[in-house]
């Protein structure tokens, strides 16, 4: 068993964002052609009152092709962390051979999880921004997740010049700025006062907010913009049928009283998804756009993804002799 700390998974990672973002592509492309399982995520929740916004979800996958492998994610948020100085996501992920079913690896997962997020969404902004490509964006929300979306869109979008910023909290929105100067020097940064302000920035957006019902709709944001809906709860049924829909999976998207899981139960069916991202990347769908119509991407964030970058950093790690090797974990 090969065991991976944080520092492990950061350092095989870093600088990485155009070969995660090939990896996440790859995986959506077999999801898509049938070459992966993906039973739908168990989240465990708790009785108490206190504990009503926190869960801990378990997303088990396997990956097929060239390289199979299966394994699990188990993440917990616990958005009261922030208010007390810790993360609000923690995670492990557990790897398993295909060939024995005997666990080949453990790694925090914590990493590998906004980082998998953050190039969905910059794949989905690369395929989706149409002939302009944006030279700037906003983002909803200044956490970990967002900070690795501007990342990996600076990554993706090279003409990414400039990020406008909005959060419930400025303190912190003015700390984000603070980080993102840093860890994207090449992207300037500017605090917007409202809401409506941020939204009609710039014609992309990423939502990534801890938001557990719809409270949003896009009537300020600029026609025709592509917005990355990662956290899947922030808009409301009337902006989703407004919207030209793309989706990770339609099944596992529409759960969990998402945007479009309410959506389903308003109309009744899932005619408002218009496809789904492997199908945009094998061609097998196509995606029109029209001038006045946002597009919303809504990843619900396919445990598969977690699997199939945990293997990718796994081998690297081996490759360059990182981690704990642990040869008595199991029985002999």
């Amino acid at each position: 068993m090969l065991i991976l700390r944080r520092s492990d998974v950061v350092e095989t990672l870093r600088d990485q964002e155009l070969a995660i973002i090939d990896v996440v592509a790859e995986a959506y492309r077999l999801h898509d052609a049938g070459s992966t399982t993906l039973p739908h995520s168990t989240f465990l929740r708790f009785p108490e009152e206190r504990h009503r916004r926190d869960r801990i979800i378990g997303l088990p996958a396997y990956r097929g092709g060239a390289a199979p492998i299966a394994g699990m994610k188990w993440i917990a948020s616990f958005p009261g962390n922030v208010t007390a100085g810790l993360e609000r996501a923690t995670a492990t992920v557990v790897l398993n051979s295909v060939e024995n079913g005997r666990p080949t690896a453990f790694l925090e997962g914590s990493v590998i999880s906004a980082k998998r997020t953050a190039a969905s969404a910059a794949l989905a902004a690369r395929l989706l921004v149409g002939l302009d490509t944006p030279t700037g964006v906003t983002l909803v929300g200044c956490g970990v997740i967002n900070l690795e979306i501007l990342r990996f869109l600076a990554a993706a979008l090279p003409g990414l010049a400039e990020a406008t910023l909005y959060d419930q909290d400025p303190a912190r929105a003015e700390a984000f700025a603070r980080t993102s100067a840093e860890a994207v020097p090449g992207v300037r940064t500017v605090l917007a006062s409202t809401l409506d302000q941020a939204l009609a920035a710039h014609p992309l957006l990423s939502l990534a907010t801890t938001a557990a019902e719809p409270h949003l709709d896009l009537s300020p944001c600029p026609p025709g913009s592509t917005v990355l809906h990662v956290s899947l709860r922030d808009l409301t049924v009337q902006t989703i049928l407004d919207a030209v829909n793309i989706v990770d999976d339609t099944d596992h998207v529409c759960r969990e009283r998402t945007s479009l899981h309410l959506t389903e139960q308003h109309t009744g069916n899932r005619d408002f998804v218009t496809a789904q991202i492997g199908a945009l990347l094998r061609g097998t769908a196509q995606l029109r756009r029209e001038p006045e119509r946002h597009v919303v991407y809504s990843p619900f964030g396919l445990g598969v993804l977690d699997i199939a970058l945990a293997e990718f950093v796994r081998a690297r790690a081996e490759r360059d002799g990182r981690g704990t090797r642990v040869h008595d974990f199991l029985a002999s």
